[in-house]
């Protein structure tokens, strides 16, 4: 037990950072101190799909004029999309709102302004090579509302299963690396728990442009980073 104690104070004092050998909750359970640690996975992959968040947003006098103007508007915009591939099952309304616009002016009381409508929609793309196409088409049908692009993988799977993989090498790589420093021999694997989930996926951020000729829009996804974060157990032994 002395010997054990000592080894625990020197490890103590050599990575006062780290997580640290403890003594098991139930002493009975192992036969040797514990090694409690976490490690991730990484791996970037090329996005092949993305998801679109547009609308149009109108004002009026009246509810009724706002809501009509609003319908055609986006009618034009869906059009545009269809024309580029989109289908129904593609297009997602996530807002929809009619809602009165006011003026707000110093020490007086708000003054009714009119109505405001919008209609947002989301729109996976499936083929990236349209999305440039499709930023130029919705402008110019009438979209005025362009709340970004997020860059995603039809299959995600695959990269995910690839960063647990590295996760667990990182954690056995992590786990050598203490009991080397300390002396100690990595008996069995107690616990893993995946903690982590894929890290986010990258947005783009486009203003709405009025109808015009203009260059095309150049759209570029990058890479996506899939990270995965493991915790182990390790019982330890001389």
């Amino acid at each position: 037990m002395k010997s054990v104690l000592a080894a625990l104070a020197l490890f103590a004092l050599a990575a006062p950072t780290a997580q640290a050998l403890a003594q098991p909750a139930d002493p009975a359970a192992l036969h040797g101190p514990m090694l409690d640690i976490s490690a991730y996975g990484e791996i970037k992959a090329a996005p092949d799909m993305a998801r679109i968040t547009l609308g149009v947003t109108n004002q009026a006098s009246s509810a009724a004029d706002a809501a009509q103007a609003n319908a055609q508007q986006i009618n034009q915009v869906l059009a545009a999309l269809r024309g580029l591939g989109a289908t129904d099952r593609d297009i997602q309304t996530s807002g929809l709102s009619l809602n009165p616009a006011y003026a707000y002016l110093n020490n007086e009381p708000p003054k009714l302004t009119g109505y405001k409508a919008s209609n947002i929609v989301t729109v996976t793309v499936g083929d990236l090579a349209k999305l440039g196409p499709i930023v130029d088409a919705i402008s110019q049908a009438g979209a005025n509302e362009i709340n970004g692009i997020v860059f995603t993988l039809k299959d995600p799977q695959a990269a995910e299963d690839e960063a647990r993989r590295r996760a667990i090498k990182a954690l056995a790589a992590k786990a050598a690396l203490y009991v080397e420093a300390t002396g100690y021999r990595v008996s069995r694997l107690i616990t893993l728990r995946e903690g982590g989930e894929p890290g986010p996926a990258p947005s783009l951020q486009i203003a709405a442009v009025a109808a015009r000729t203009f260059a095309p829009t150049p759209v570029q996804p990058g890479e996506l980073d899939i990270r995965v974060q493991v915790s182990g157990a390790y019982e330890l032994a001389k």
